[in-house]
């Protein structure tokens, strides 16, 4: 006598996985999306072939790509995952109604500099909302937005990774910054990408947004091995106009120190150094409630300085 297989609860985490490695087109790129182990993946991948009866991928050895079955399966998917997020979602916001705060992370400069002003519009907005402001750098306010701590985030670095929306609220320059006694402070020309990763910077801790935004500025310069690391902007700025060496900051973070001459600015070669600030959350696209209406007014004010 034989049984009907009958297929139980999909497993969330393997449709996503699948999703990812259809997205990325390998396994393995698919499992780092997701943070997972390849052995891991691999055998996730197996269950869902074996749920299905058929085979899902095509493995070769530059990636892996849907057999046509596959590509059912993964729109399948995405309805789905869709469905959950949306779940997700309306299960935290009724939760959330009669929460005290809105928990919201910010890395160092959008922290110092912008949100304060986003923050009293909000409360314009919307006046019995309680905003609690985590500051930590880029990376680890994206850890915190994909852990379900912050419900959103505000980021420096250029690497924002695919398992999160994002939206871009905002534009910075980066400059390079001197003492007033530097050797630099007579120099007529450009400083340029070459000599700026060739040159002992005080620079801001791994994982903060305006390193990251030096890193890819430099390209495939390596950076020389810094004069120091430093975990805040301001304890940069102080380090900088000791003697320590230049750095490379927000025009945000140092406008104060450039106007009492403490700070000099010089000039680097090319187009001028460029980032963008970007909110980024986790759950539907789109961000509803107190949450997304600081996004909209981070936007409208990054819009006002352009």
């Amino acid at each position: 006598m034989s049984l009907e297989y009958s297929p139980g609860p999909p497993n969330l985490q393997a449709l996503a996985l699948f999703v990812a490695v259809v997205d990325e087109g390998s396994l393995g790129a698919g499992a780092r999306r997701l943070g997972l182990h390849q052995p891991n993946a691999s055998r996730l991948i197996a269950r869902l072939e074996a749920e299905a009866a058929a085979p899902l991928l095509d493995r070769h050895p530059r990636g892996s790509r849907p057999t046509p079955a596959g590509l059912v399966y993964a729109a399948h998917a995405r309805e789905l995952l869709a469905a959950a997020d949306h779940f997700t979602e309306w299960l935290r916001t009724s939760r959330d109604e009669d929460a005290p705060e809105l928990r919201v992370g910010a890395s160092m400069t959008i922290a110092e500099h912008l949100v304060p002003v986003w923050l009293t519009e909000l409360r314009r907005r919307i006046p019995d909302t309680h905003v609690h402001l985590e500051v930590e750098n880029s990376t680890h306010v994206i850890d915190d937005v994909r852990e379900g701590r912050l419900r959103v985030g505000f980021v420096e670095t250029p690497h924002v990774p695919r398992d999160v929306h994002a939206r871009v609220v905002g534009d910075d320059e980066l400059i390079l910054v001197i003492a007033a006694h530097h050797p630099w402070a007579e120099r007529t020309e450009p400083v340029g990408l070459d000599e700026l990763a060739a040159t002992a910077l005080v620079v801001r801790e791994g994982g903060s947004g305006t390193r990251e935004a030096l890193e890819a500025v430099v390209g495939d310069s390596p950076l020389a091995p810094p004069a120091m690391v430093l975990g805040s902007n301001a304890a940069v700025r102080i380090a900088v106009a000791s003697g320590a060496g230049p750095a490379v900051l927000s025009a945000l973070a140092v406008r104060a120190q450039l106007d009492s001459g403490e700070l000099l600015r010089v000039p680097i070669a090319g187009d001028g150094v460029r980032r963008s600030f970007t909110a980024v959350w986790r759950g539907p696209r789109r961000l509803t409630g107190a949450a997304g209406d600081l996004v909209e007014v981070a936007q409208r004010s990054g819009e006002a300085q352009v």
